[in-house]
C-alpha cells in the first residue's frame, strides 16, 4: 500500500504527455520484440565538416585504454565491454558519450579507431542505442570529425573510414528522431534537441532541423525560469546545458544551412545571456558553485571557462541589479543571496522544481549555504551516486541539507533513484531589506508545519525555526566544510573565528562522518544535529 501511495502522488504530477509515451515506448517495446524489429544501423548518407570557434575541451577520460569517469577507472587491453556494470548504469552512460574525443590531448587516429571500434559493436550494445546516450555521442562525433577533417593530416585509411562513420552516424540519428524523450521531458528532450540540430547541419537534413528548431524554442521557453536559471535548479546541469546551447550558438553562427537560422540563433543568444546571468549569480566569490539538489564538483565546465567561451561567441551575461540589499533576488528559482562584510550566503525558499520532472531535486526546502572570507563554510554535502541504493536516498533527503527535519521524515518525499512523491509547498510570508520569512507544509502527513526565517547583518546571520502542530520536535543540521574543524565550548561551536550558538536548544551533537567529494568518493567532515522544541534561533556571528 505504501508503495502503491507513492507511485500515485508521483503519476498524479506528471504531464498528459509523459503518460502517452510512457504508454507507447512500452507498448512498442513489447511489440518490436515480439516482431523481431531491429533498426538499420548504417544508413548511406554524405555528410561536410563544420566550421567552430574552438569549444571547451572535456575533462581526460582516456588514456592507454583506460577510462575513466566518476572516479572509477577500468581497463580494456582488448574488447570494450560498451555496457559496463560494475560501477553502475551512468558509468556506461559516460563510456558511451565518448567525451573522451574531445579531450585535449585526443589524436586523430586514436579517435578514429575508438568511433570504429564503438560501431563493430553497437548490434550488441543496446545502452549505446538509447536516445540520451546518442544525442551526446551525436555531437562529440560531429565535433570531432569536423575538427580532424579542418585540421587536415588524416591518413588514407582514415578518411576512408569517414563514410562508415558518417553512415552509422545518421542511422543513430534517426534512431534518435524515433525515440525523442517525451516519456521524461527536462534536460533529457533538450538534449535531444540540441543533438538534433548539429544533426541537422551536419548532414544537411531538412527533417532534423524542423524538428530540432521547433524542440528548442518549445522547451528553451519552458525550461528556462524567468531569472535564467533552469528549471531543474541544480547549477550543475545548469552548467552542462549552458555549454551545450553555447556549442549550438557556435554552430548556427559559424555554418550557414537553413532558413530562419538567423532568427533562431538571435532566440539561442538571448536564453544564453540569460543562463549566464543566474549562473554569475548563484557562482560564489571563489569560483565554485553550490552544490544544490543533484550537483557535484569536477563534471561540468567551471562559470569561469563558461564566461569565456560566450565572450569568444560575443555573448555577454545581463547587469544585475542589486535589489533592496539583496545581491540577487532570483524569485523564480527560489533563491536569495545576502553579501555581508566578510560573508555570502544563498538561501532556498522553494519547493520542488518541476513538478511534472523532479529526477535531480531533493527535499532541501529552506536549506542554505555559508561561504565566510570567500572559502567553504556550512556547505549543501552534494551527491555521489545515481544509484537506487540507501545513499542516494540519504543525499537527496532532508538531514542531508543545512534544515530541519521532524520526527526523521524528509520534508519531500524522495525515492527510488529518481522520485519525488508528496512534495513541500512553500508560501513566503514577508520578506524585507535583509530579513525574509517563509513556511512549508512538507511535514504535513503528521500535523506540523515549518517556518524558517533569516535576518542578515554586515558581521552576523540569525536563522529562527518554528515548528507548529501535533509535533514540533525536530533537528536542525548544519554541514560544515571539510576544511574546517569546529570546536566545542559549552554550547556554542567555535569555527576559527566565527562563533555558532543556539537558543532553544535541547541537544547539541557535533558528529564525525562522511561526505560525498563527487561521484564515488568521500572525506570526513563535521556536521551538527540540533534537536529542539517548538523554537530554535541559531546565531552566526562571523569575525574579521
Amino acid at each position: 500500500m505504501n508503495k502503491l501511495f507513492l507511485i500515485y502522488h508521483t503519476i498524479v504530477h506528471l504531464r498528459p504527455i509523459q503518460i502517452r509515451y510512457q504508454l507507447w515506448y512500452r507498448f512498442r517495446k513489447m511489440w518490436r520484440k515480439a516482431t523481431g524489429f531491429r533498426y538499420p544501423l548504417s544508413i548511406e548518407k554524405k555528410a561536410e565538416p563544420l566550421i567552430f570557434t574552438p569549444w571547451i575541451d572535456k575533462p581526460a577520460s582516456y588514456e592507454s585504454a583506460t577510462y575513466t569517469f566518476l572516479n572509477q577507472s577500468v581497463q580494456y587491453p582488448s574488447a570494450i565491454n560498451w555496457g559496463e556494470s560494475k560501477y553502475g548504469k551512468l558509468w556506461a552512460y559516460n563510456l558511451n558519450y565518448m567525451d573522451y574525443l574531445l579531450q585535449a590531448n585526443m589524436d586523430i587516429e586514436t579517435g578514429n579507431q575508438l568511433i570504429q571500434c564503438f560501431i563493430s559493436d553497437l548490434p550488441q550494445n543496446p545502452t549505446g542505442l538509447e536516445p540520451y546516450p546518442i544525442a551526446l555521442r551525436g555531437i562529440n562525433w560531429i565535433k570531432f570529425l569536423s575538427r580532424t577533417s579542418l585540421r587536415g593530416g588524416t591518413t588514407t585509411r582514415q578518411s576512408d573510414a569517414i563514410p562508415q562513420i558518417n553512415n552509422s552516424l545518421y542511422a543513430q540519428y534517426l534512431i534518435l528522431l524515433d525515440n525523442l524523450e517525451y516519456h521524461l521531458m527536462g534536460n533529457h528532450l533538450l538534449e535531444d534537441a540540441f543533438s538534433l540540430l548539429f544533426g541537422a547541419f551536419y548532414f544537411k537534413e531538412q527533417r532534423f532541423w524542423e524538428v530540432a528548431r521547433r524542440l528548442l524554442i518549445q522547451e528553451l521557453e519552458e525550461q528556462l525560469l524567468d531569472d535564467g536559471a533552469h528549471f531543474e535548479l541544480s547549477p550543475m546541469y545548469h552548467q552542462i546545458l549552458l555549454d551545450r546551447l553555447l556549442d549550438c550558438i557556435n554552430l548556427v553562427q559559424n555554418n550557414t544551412c537553413f532558413d530562419e537560422q538567423d532568427k533562431l540563433l538571435v532566440q539561442l543568444k538571448q536564453k544564453a545571456e540569460q543562463m549566464l546571468t543566474w549562473l554569475n549569480t548563484i557562482t560564489l566569490s571563489d569560483g565554485r558553485i553550490p552544490l544544490l539538489n543533484d550537483s557535484a564538483p569536477g563534471i561540468a565546465p567551471t562559470t569561469g571557462q563558461l564566461n569565456e567561451y560566450a565572450k569568444s561567441l560575443n555573448i555577454e551575461p545581463v547587469a544585475l541589479s542589486e535589489v533592496e540589499g539583496w545581491n540577487f533576488e532570483l524569485k523564480d528559482s527560489g533563491y536569495r543571496r545576502y553579501n555581508g562584510t566578510n560573508y555570502e550566503c544563498i538561501i532556498d525558499i522553494e519547493g520542488i522544481k518541476p513538478g511534472y520532472q523532479p529526477g535531480h531535486a531533493h527535499a532541501d526546502t529552506f536549506n542554505f549555504i555559508l561561504n565566510v572570507n570567500h572559502q567553504p563554510f556550512l556547505i549543501d554535502t552534494g551527491i555521489s551516486t545515481y544509484e537506487s541504493n540507501a545513499i542516494r536516498l540519504a543525499e537527496r533527503g532532508t538531514p542531508a541539507h543545512n534544515t530541519v527535519a521532524v520526527n526523521e521524515r524528509n520534508s519531500s518525499q524522495v525515492w527510488s533513484s529518481f522520485r519525488v512523491a508528496q512534495r513541500a509547498n512553500v508560501k513566503v510570508i514577508k520578506e524585507e531589506k535583509n530579513r525574509v520569512t517563509a513556511t512549508h507544509d512538507g511535514f504535513r502527513s503528521i500535523g506540523t508545519s515549518h517556518q524558517r526565517s533569516w535576518q542578515f547583518d554586515e558581521q552576523a546571520i540569525k536563522v529562527e525555526d518554528v515548528l507548529t502542530g501535533s509535533q514540533t520536535k525536530g533537528t536542525a543540521y548544519f554541514h560544515v566544510s571539510p576544511t574546517l574543524k569546529p570546536i566545542r565550548k559549552n554550547n556554542e561551536i567555535w569555527i576559527n573565528d566565527t562563533c555558532i550558538s543556539f537558543e532553544g536548544a535541547e541537544t547539541i551533537s557535533l558528529i564525525k562522518a562522511q561526505l560525498p567529494n563527487g561521484y564515488n568518493q568521500s572525506v570526513d567532515y563535521y556536521k551538527l544535529e540540533v534537536v529542539f522544541q517548538h523554537k530554535l534561533t541559531t546565531f552566526i556571528k562571523i569575525r574579521n
